[in-house]
This record gives structure tokens, C-alpha cells and sequence, in this order.
């Protein structure tokens, strides 16, 4: 795909995710957020899979251009995926039952 066309993917998919979450109210954005760590959990996986297709690229600046973009996507959609879990574990703390 023509890098231009990605980076309109990439731009339009970002406006309309905060569109909708713009839209949700304050109190759901918590078990919003831990839903979405299965989503942030395969865009994981997707930037494993985007490295990992990196070395049949036909030269080598783009190899070495998706390497780095894949780093950077993997590094991002990790931190990602261990926030929303301490987020949600914090939020499930909030609800357990207090020790006397």
C-alpha cells in the first residue's frame, strides 16, 4: 500500500476514535478502558507480525524504517496493555470488600 494512503488510515482512525470516546461519559471510561486491553492485546500482536514482515521488504532503508516503527508500536501497545491492567486492577480494588 502506498504509505500516504496508511498514514490517511492512520489519521482518520484517530479522529474518529476521539470522537467516540469523546462521547462517553466519565463514569464508563474505566470499564471502557480495561475492555480495551484485548484490542490493545491484538495491536500488539499486529506490530509482532509488522516487524516480523519487515525483512521480506525490498531494500534496506525500508527494512530499517519498519524495524524502528515496529519498535516504536510494539513498545506503545505494551505500555498500553500493562496500564489498562493496573488501571483495572486498581478499579477492582476500589470494590472489594473492606477487612475489620
Amino acid at each position: 500500500m502506498h504509505p500516504i494512503i496508511l498514514l490517511l488510515v492512520f489519521v482518520v482512525a484517530t479522529v474518529v476514535g476521539y470522537l467516540i470516546i469523546k462521547q462517553v461519559p466519565s463514569l464508563l471510561h474505566t470499564p471502557l478502558m480495561s475492555g480495551m486491553n484485548a484490542l490493545s492485546g491484538i495491536t500488539l500482536l499486529g506490530a509482532l507480525t509488522a516487524v516480523g514482515f519487515t525483512f521480506f521488504a525490498t531494500s534496506r532503508g525500508e527494512l530499517l524504517l519498519g524495524q524502528i516503527l515496529g519498535g516504536i508500536a510494539i513498545i506503545a501497545a505494551t505500555v498500553n496493555v500493562i496500564g489498562g491492567f493496573g488501571v483495572t486492577h486498581r478499579m477492582l480494588k476500589m470494590f472489594d470488600k473492606k477487612k475489620k
